[in-house]
């Protein structure tokens, strides 16, 4: 894929995948959703749902996570919260412009342009929180994401992202 059809379908993506509503239940039924989902392709990421107001509403890390995931998942909730995109869609952004988290004034030890963070967005209310995934290469963690929360939301349709 080039870049430009990447960004089609993380746009594609964020666009499709929105809530109707999120509360503490939905990120139980997603979180287990998405460790099922890990579990299935054999991976062990730390997963985490949080919202912007800091609170974690869910976490699991398979055994091997650490506290290296953790800093990650940190980075990757922050930039979800300012941008308001994907982590992926950040980094694919960059990518195609050449500028980096310097240039839009964000410190790199604060934020991360890497997948593995994708926003929760509320339908006609924005965005209140990130699903969170780090411990595979930056396209799997975010591709873990899509998959669970397109069966959780029952979309059938939603393009994917399969090598950068």
């Amino acid at each position: 894929m080039t870049i430009e059809q990447v960004m089609e379908v993380l746009e594609m993506q964020e666009e499709i995948l929105q809530f109707s509503h999120f509360t503490n239940a939905d990120a139980w039924t997603l979180g287990t959703m998405l460790v099922s989902e890990a579990q299935r392709r054999g991976a062990r990421p730390l997963i985490s749902i949080r919202l912007n107001n800091g609170f974690t509403v869910f976490q699991y890390g398979f055994d091997g996570t650490n506290l290296c995931n953790e800093n990650w998942v940190s980075r990757k909730q922050k930039t979800v919260m300012v941008t308001e995109k994907s982590s992926l869609h950040l980094a694919m952004a960059l990518r195609q412009t050449g500028e980096t988290l310097e240039d839009m004034l964000l410190d790199p030890k604060e934020y991360v342009a890497s997948g593995g963070g994708f926003p929760i967005r509320i339908e006609e209310v924005g965005v209140i929180g990130s699903i969170l995934v780090s411990g595979m290469d930056p396209v799997s963690d975010h591709d873990l994401i899509i998959k669970a929360v397109s069966k959780y939301l029952h979309v059938d349709e939603v393009p994917r992202i399969r090598a950068v």
